[in-house]
This record gives structure tokens, C-alpha cells and sequence, in this order.
């Protein structure tokens, strides 16, 4: 990954790199690397010494923070007792944020109005978010490298979401005042999911409640047949809901992280859905949750068994001898590489590629960076080779760690402080139905593109042909999320500029999965402008958003304009599989099921 090794360029500070502290090297020669592979993924451990060794040389920067969190404490509560006297004198104990002494953002932990009307809960909050910024403040002044930094960002993030109020009883106003309204019943029933999150969730507050939400039937609906399976992938045809449909079929690859139906969600929120009910006769790819069996499995298989052998039979199934991609995450990324490798062959099959929240730039890849680093993959690889895979629950919990707020602390005070049931949502159910990675396939992903990042460098070699993207010259659209947290906007930006064919740019509101599952609604929003030109007088993600233009709905919407334009003629809906790939079973089949 391209870093600067220049701290100044980092956080301001004047302070020059630190190398890994030996301290640190020593601790870790004690514990196995498996064992920290899996319990520190992140080399937490290691962080928090480089943490202590450079609060013990950068005395005068500590000071600083210091002085600064006290100064700040002392105008917290004289404001707080301006509120509280004003109260006692019939004014507005309220007040208002903007005269607080820390800004308060958005935050649902806090949403309960006694964190603004009582003088003392405001305190409290006011003090939290100072400590807060204390932490980030102890971070510059350790004086870390650029990778130790950024870890260390997210340690202290994580220790200021651990040391929140709201995690404690008398801390979480709303959760007293359930307690006080149901006679202390909702304070057992707290403890009650708090023992069973630590018995059969790892701990973690449970996010969602899936009882009701089921595979086939509230998710993952849209009917279909499978129509081609193989060790690693089945295939899904969508039965047709139109009288007639596009000549050029539509495949869908996506991620193999999680379970395909991220794209065919709850019904009318489901892409799948959407698109054949705008005439298109849709596929897709729905992988196996490898097993220790599947160690060996390497990248190659995956584009080769996936992608690759669902065109031939989309094409063998429709006669069309054209196909429209389409793929999300790194469903995305394996999409973009069989368009490019077609193109490398002469195999003019793609006619168009829209990718989802994909990035083919691994130069800068955000917050997920902590957790990718030659040393941790390293690690991983050790421990992978005792298993033969990535548990699913340790990617699970990597990306809850990068929206640990959202994702874990969020739910303390309604789960185990309130004794609310979590929520009933199909995003979150998906979530939590995440597959493991085989150890070869994995360990390669993140070599040849975390680390090496060699796609867009154009230096990347698969089965024995070198993969440029100019030369995949077919439309593209792309779609990024403006809070995307995993593939960031800006960095799927930059395929705009390493694709060979006319590309179209969306913008979306939301975040990784929220972007993609975007059915119209009245508060949809998106942004819709042309790339313009390509190498050093490109103009970057941010002129790009300067003259974008606000569209009012959903990307769908402009999607579905797109693609329609690119799907050929009208004709009668294709049989479902024919003799050479017969109807296997109903959608959405036994992969995505667990069942085979």
C-alpha cells in the first residue's frame, strides 16, 4: 500500500517517524503468532507499547494534551452550572450545543433529550466527548510511523467507545427510565441477553433478531432456479416477470465474503427484484462457504469456476452471445477481471460492466488498512494453515471493529442495559450470514492487491495473462457510497481513470451495503456526472463532485436507464436451463442454504 513515512505529513505534529519498539518485539516473542493472529488481528497489543513508549518520550506533547483535557473540564463545568442555575431559576436548563465546549455530533447512543435538558447528564456527555478528544490528542503526541498511527487511531477509538456512559446503568438515562417504568423486569431481562451474547455471540451485543427473516422466504425471495453448480458455485436463473425481456442477459457476481442475497434482499428492496422487473433475464453466482477441504482453492479457481464458467453457461442458456456484468465488492473486482481478461483473450462476450462499491486501486483503502499489513497477513497465513480457511467470524469482526460505534456499542444499552430484543433487519441478517475464505485463495487476494496492489499498477498475472484494465474497453458504471467505510469512495473513483471504455459515475448517500440496497423512496438522492479526461489532466474525485449533479431518487433509477440502453432488443423470456444445464433446484438453492 503507497503510506507516506513522513509523520509531519501525518498529523501536523513535527515529530519524526518511530521505528517498532523493541519492547514491543520482545512481548511478542512470548506468544505464538497463531494465537495473536487470531486474539490481535489488528497488533493492538503491539500498539498500545508503542502507545506507552512514545507518551515516555514525548513527555512535553502529553503535557499539552493534558493541559488542554483539564482547560476543557474547567469550562465544562462552568457552563454546566450556568445551566443548572438557570433551570432552578425558570430558564432554559437546556441550553444550546453550539456554546458547549466540545461540538456534539450525531450519535444514538445519546439520542435519549436528558443528554440535552439535565445539566448533569450534559456534563457527563460534555466530559465523554472530551475525553475523546483527549485520546486522539495522546495519539499525536506518541510521535508513531504512519502504520503504527493509523493503528493506534483505532485503538483509541475503540477504548473511547468502551468507557462510554451509556455502557454503564446509572450512565444511560434511557435505560434507568425503562427500568423505573417496568419495575426493574427490563434490567433481568438485560442480563438475561447479556449471558446469552457472552455463551453464543462471542460477547458481542447481538444486532439483529433473524428469527423471522429467512432464507427463501423474507430474504432472497425473487424466484428462481438453479441451473448450474460445480464445487465452488451454483448458478441462479431468475424466473421472468415481464412478457418480454432484453436480448443481452444480465450476471450478477457477487461478494464471496458474505452470502449473494445482499442483491436480492426482502422483497422491494431486492436489486435482483428490481431488475427483472425491468426486463432483463438475471443470473447469480451463489458460493460455497468453503470448508478445510477447500485449503487449496486459489484465486485463479475462483475467477475461473465463478465468473468465468457462469458466462459460458449464460451463454449457452440464452444464446446470446453478449452478457452484461455486474458485480459487487469484490464481486465487482472479480467481474472487472473477467472483462479484462476476455478482452486480453479476444473474447468480446461483456458487452457492459457496472460495478458496486468496488475498488480496483488498492492505493488508499481507508480505515481497513489497519488491519492489512505484510506482518498481519503473515499471521494470517500461519493460522490459516491450521484450519485451511479464514473463519467467518473473524472477518465479521474486523469490519465490525472499523464502525464499532454503529456496530457493537450501539446496542449495549438497548440489548443489555434495557432488555430490548434487537431489531428485526434484513441488512443486519445478512450480515451476521458470512462464510469463511480458504487459506490459498484469501492469502493470494490480499498480496497481489493490499499489499503489491498490483491490478492497477498493471502488473497483475493470472493464469499466464497479464491483466491491463485499459484494455477491458466496455461501458462501465460505477457506483460508490459517500460513507463507504471499506471501499471509500475516492479510491473507487480512480477506476474511472484505469478502465479502458466510457465510464458513468454515481454517487451514493449511505455506506457500503445501505448504498447498494437503494430502492427509490422519496428521500433518495444521488450524484450523476461525467468523468471527463483520463491521466494527469484527470480532475480527481472532488472537481468530479464540484460539477456532479444532484439527481432526486434513487441510482436504480439512472441504472436502469443505463443498462436498458445496453440490453439489446426486445424478445419472449428464455427457457429456464435446457438440456446441456438442466433445472437443479429451486432458488436459492443449497450453497447459499449451507445444505450442501
Amino acid at each position: 500500500m503507497a503510506a507516506s513515512t513522513d509523520h509531519e505529513n501525518r498529523n501536523g505534529s513535527g515529530l519524526p517517524a518511530r521505528r517498532t519498539p523493541d519492547m514491543a518485539r520482545a512481548v511478542e516473542t512470548l506468544v505464538p503468532d497463531a494465537l495473536l493472529a487470531r486474539t490481535d488481528p489488528a497488533l493492538f497489543g503491539r500498539t498500545a507499547l508503542q502507545l506507552a513508549q512514545g507518551w515516555v518520550t514525548h513527555p512535553g506533547e502529553v503535557s499539552r494534551a493534558a493541559s488542554s483535557l483539564a482547560a476543557v473540564s474547567a469550562r465544562i463545568g462552568a457552563a454546566a452550572t450556568g445551566r443548572a442555575l438557570r433551570g432552578l431559576a425558570g430558564g432554559d436548563a437546556a441550553g444550546g450545543d453550539d456554546s458547549a465546549p466540545m461540538p456534539v455530533a450525531k450519535d444514538g447512543r445519546f439520542k435519549d433529550t436528558t443528554w440535552a435538558e439535565n445539566p448533569g447528564y450534559w456534563a457527563l456527555r460534555q466530559e465523554y466527548l472530551a475525553l475523546v478528544s483527549f485520546l486522539e490528542d495522546m495519539v499525536g503526541a506518541a510521535g508513531l510511523d504512519v502504520d503504527a498511527d493509523e493503528r493506534a487511531r483505532l485503538l483509541m477509538s475503540l477504548v473511547g467507545s468502551i468507557v462510554s456512559p451509556t455502557n454503564v446503568l446509572p450512565g444511560n438515562p434511557a435505560a434507568l427510565k425503562r427500568a423505573f417504568e417496568t419495575g426493574g423486569s427490563s434490567v433481568v431481562a438485560g442480563l438475561r441477553n447479556l449471558l446469552d451474547d457472552v455463551a453464543t455471540n462471542n460477547g458481542k451485543p447481538r444486532q439483529v433478531d433473524a428469527s423471522n427473516l429467512r432464507v427463501g422466504e423474507e430474504l432472497a425471495a425473487t424466484p428462481g432456479r438453479v441451473v448450474y453448480r460445480n464445487r465452488l458455485m451454483e448458478l441462479v436463473q431468475f424466473d421472468a416477470q415481464t412478457d418480454e425481456v432484453h436480448e443481452i442477459p444480465l450476471l450478477c457476481s457477487p461478494p464471496w465474503i458474505n452470502k449473494y442475497y445482499v442483491m436480492d434482499l426482502s422483497p422491494e428492496r431486492s436489486l435482483v427484484e428490481w431488475a427483472v422487473q425491468h426486463g432483463h433475464t438475471v443470473f447469480m453466482i451463489s458460493y460455497r462457504d468453503p470448508d478445510s477441504s477447500m485449503a487449496s482453492t486459489t484465486f485463479e479457481d475462483y475467477l475461473e469456476l465463478g465468473p468465468a464458467a457462469a458466462l459460458d453457461v449464460v451463454t449457452g442458456i440464452t444464446g446470446s452471445d453478449k452478457v452484461n456484468l455486474m458485480g459487487l465488492c469484490l464481486g465487482g473486482l472479480m467481474a472487472a477481471l473477467l472483462t479484462t481478461r476476455c478482452a486480453v483473450r479476444g473474447d468480446d462476450r461483456v458487452n457492459s460492466l457496472t460495478m458496486l462499491n468496488t475498488m480496483l486501486d488498492y492505493s488508499e483503502v481507508g480505515p481497513v488498512s489497519s488491519f492489512v499489513s505484510p506482518e498481519i497477513v503473515e499471521r494470517l497465513e500461519r493460522s490459516m494453515k491450521q484450519t485451511g480457511y479464514l473463519p467467518a467470524e473473524s472477518m465479521a469482526t474486523t469490519f465490525d471493529l472499523l464502525r464499532a460505534n454503529d456496530l457493537i456499542f450501539n446496542y449495549i444499552g438497548p440489548n443489555w442495559l434495557e432488555g430490548k430484543a434487537p431489531p428485526a433487519f434484513d441488512i443486519l441478517a445478512w450480515n451476521s450470514d458470512s462464510t469463511r475464505m480458504p487459506a490459498a485463495m484469501h492469502a493470494a487476494y490480499l498480496r497481489h492487491f493490499y499489499l503489491d496492489n498490483e491490478l492497477s499498477r498493471g502488473v497483475l498475472e493470472l493464469d499466464g495473462d497479464l491483466l491491463s484494465l485499459k484494455s477491458a474497453e466496455a461501458d462501465t458504471f460505477i457506483v460508490a457510497a459517500e460513507n463507504d467505510h471499506i471501499a471509500p469512495w475516492r479510491t473507487s473513483f480512480t477506476s474511472t481513470e484505469l478502465l479502458g471504455g466510457d465510464v458513468t459515475f454515481v454517487l451514493s448517500t449511505a455506506g457500503h451495503i445501505a448504498g447498494v440496497v437503494n430502492p427509490p423512496s422519496p428521500k433518495a438522492k444521488h450524484w450523476v456526472g461525467t468523468v471527463g479526461a483520463s491521466g494527469p489532466d484527470a480532475p480527481g474525485p472532488d472537481a468530479w463532485r464540484a460539477r456532479s449533479t444532484e439527481v432526486k431518487g434513487s441510482w436504480w433509477e439512472t441504472w436502469s436507464e443505463w443498462i436498458s440502453e445496453r440490453g439489446g432488443g426486445m424478445r419472449t423470456p428464455p427457457a429456464t436451463g435446457n438440456d446441456e444445464y438442466p433445472v437443479l433446484g429451486d432458488a436459492p438453492g443449497d450453497y447459499v442454504r449451507g445444505t450442501a
